[in-house]
């Protein structure tokens, strides 16, 4: 079982659920059948949700690193809403887009070069990569949030 943490959209209300699959969400979600439960609204989205691993039994407890942190818990709520928003704009381009994984870089080059159709496309590309499409004046933007290859997906 997966355990996804949820917003609805309208109210923004938090909650979980337990699939078997990320697509028997998907599935679920799509037939309306996934609802918040304070309000009701079959417009349920995935949350940013904070991975959680345990150490290794060998594995000391180190000292906390010094760093900006954003925290989607109860105490910032304020946060937790932006990131739900962003979460969900995210999660709205990429049904709109394709997926092209470590190609991402020769789909911009041959779309901005008329060597193929103009289309909305997402993937993986390094920093130089990402770099020198910038600096052939190729629109690029990093995504806030990790995405996992379709293959990936459970």
């Amino acid at each position: 079982m997966i355990v996804f943490d949820l917003c609805c959209n309208p109210g923004g209300h938090r909650f979980e659920g337990w699939f078997a699959t990320s697509q028997a969400f998907q599935e679920q979600v799509d037939r309306a059948l996934v609802k918040c439960p304070q309000c009701g609204s079959a417009d349920v989205i995935k949350t940013v949700t904070a991975a959680s691993l345990g150490r290794k039994a060998n594995q000391a407890v180190s000292a906390p690193q010094r760093g900006l942190a954003v925290s989607g818990g109860k105490q910032n709520p304020p946060a937790q809403e932006i990131m739900a928003k962003m979460a969900a704009m995210q999660a709205q381009v990429l049904q709109q887009s394709t997926w092209v994984g470590d190609q991402f870089a020769a789909h911009s080059r041959a779309m901005h070069y008329g060597e193929s159709d103009q289309t909305t496309i997402h993937g993986q590309a390094t920093l130089a990569e990402a770099s020198e499409l910038l600096e052939e004046g190729i629109a690029v933007v990093p995504l806030p949030f990790p995405v996992a290859s379709p293959d990936e997906i459970n």
